[in-house]
């Protein structure tokens, strides 16, 4: 496992860590005596940094994640995430009572006196407009609720912004083979304030690990199989917000791509590793067998300038068209 610097934490986290978003339930039915398992799994193989919400299975994930701490020694990181409580999820109910009320929830969850990274889940593009909500979170270190703050965001407009309040040590943005733009000018930015990189989904919900086929199903709670015009949330959280029909059709063609030894996942999550300014990719697990993939992707070798440029034409002739200016 490789470790990189998260922001300015002092923190050296593993560059594959683990996205709990799955152990919550929204990816299709789980046993929660298989999700410790994975937990457990993942700090043997050196994982050391876990992302979970307060909206993960309401509060699954993050208890998950306490019985964990309970159950080993090790050190390790959690960063929750808080926002996307709010229904109506408007920019207006960024409040401190609000946020104030998510971070005691998730504390309990957890059962931790501090949160060591709180952040803010996908906001509303307002809020990062709003340095009133920023400083809510720097009263909440200060009292001692939290030890670090970041946020999540869909854009990287709202990353370009996020990043000039001084008290923001993180930014989560999905970053994979197809969804590129974060590289071409937030990396830059982000490196220069010395502000961490978390790729999320960076699997392109499952596409990129070659697996799913026309005929793959996906239960009613999995936002695979309700979500792809964005009739939950962002589109581009699902697939990254490219077709599904089409993304099987660039698995296929980055197939040939995928180095001996290797697979499809493990050259995915190599591939975000690749560029610098990122910390960690946080794909998420269910299983053993998938921590076990995942975490032996930090082992491969740089992917050579050939892959790279194969790759990043891919990218330029097939998906730029669909997804760049979106997000």
């Amino acid at each position: 496992m490789e470790y990189r610097e998260l922001g300015r934490t002092g923190w050296k986290v593993s560059t594959i860590s683990f996205g709990a978003w799955a152990i919550g339930g929204a990816w299709g039915s789980v046993e929660d005596k298989e999700s410790l398992a994975a937990l457990h799994r993942a700090l043997d193989l050196g994982v050391n940094f876990f992302d979970t919400a307060d909206v993960y299975g309401d509060g699954r994930s993050e208890r998950l994640l306490a019985q964990l701490r309970k159950e080993r020694r090790e050190p390790f990181h959690v960063a929750t995430k808080a926002g996307r409580r709010l229904d109506p999820h408007e920019a207006a109910g960024y409040t401190r009572q609000n946020l104030t009320a998510f971070v005691e929830r998730s504390l309990k969850n957890l059962n931790a006196d501090a949160l060591e990274l709180l952040q803010l889940h996908c906001p509303p593009t307002p809020v990062f407009y709003m340095p009133e909500v920023f400083g809510v979170l720097d009263d909440l270190v200060k009292a001692g609720k939290l030890r670090y703050y970041g946020v999540s965001v869909e854009k990287v407009e709202e990353a370009l912004k996020a990043i000039e309040y001084p008290g923001v040590q993180s930014v989560q943005i999905i970053y994979n083979l197809f969804r590129q733009r974060p590289a071409d000018l937030f990396f830059a930015e982000a490196q220069r304030r010395r502000v961490g990189i978390l790729a999320r989904l960076p699997l392109s919900s499952g596409m990129l690990t070659g697996k799913l086929t026309r005929s793959s199903t996906f239960a009613k709670e999995d936002h695979r199989a309700f979500n792809r015009q964005g009739e939950a949330f962002d589109r581009g959280e699902t697939f990254s917000g490219v077709d599904y029909e089409l993304g099987l059709e660039l698995v296929e063609a980055l197939r040939p791509l995928v180095p001996p030894g290797a697979t499809m996942t493990q050259m995915a999550l190599r591939w975000i590793l690749m560029a610098p300014a990122v910390t960690c990719a946080i794909p998420g697990a269910k299983r053993n067998s998938q921590v076990e993939e995942n975490a032996a992707a930090a082992d491969l070798p740089p992917l050579s300038p050939e892959l790279m440029a194969k790759i990043r034409a891919l990218y330029e002739q097939r998906v730029r068209p669909l997804v760049h200016q979106y997000w």
